[in-house]
């Protein structure tokens, strides 16, 4: 019988936290913000913008609070907080597309979905 090799990430951690900036359509009031408390509101025009520090797991939740809430996600933007010296030579990783949707199951209930596509 032959063993299959491990996915290729088997055995890291999340990579750590990040700060991001997320653009959500519209004023956002103290019980919609209040879905987001690991995030500061900023508001700026019609817009509002919060930011905070997120691992992958919190991104995805929040991704998927955005959805579940019904608001209108503009933009997500991973803040670079300036020039980092690092041994890798590969160019970062880009955030191309994000599709946040619902997929019925075969119970015929909707969960929450995110699909992020990257490049580089």
């Amino acid at each position: 019988m032959r063993g299959h090799l491990p996915a290729p990430d088997y055995g890291r951690m999340d990579p750590a936290p990040a700060r991001y900036i997320i653009r959500i359509n519209g004023h956002l009031g103290a019980t919609m913000l209040s879905a987001f408390p690991a995030l500061a509101p900023q508001h700026h025009g019609a817009h509002t913008v919060l930011t905070g520090l997120l691992d992958r797991s919190a991104l995805y939740g929040m991704l998927a609070a955005i959805e579940a809430l019904g608001l209108d996600l503009l933009e997500l933007r991973k803040a670079h907080p300036g020039p980092r010296v690092t041994r890798n030579r590969s160019p970062p990783l880009t955030v191309t597309a994000i599709t946040v949707g619902c997929v019925r199951s075969a119970t015929r209930r909707c969960r929450s979905h995110v699909d992020v596509r990257l490049r580089r």
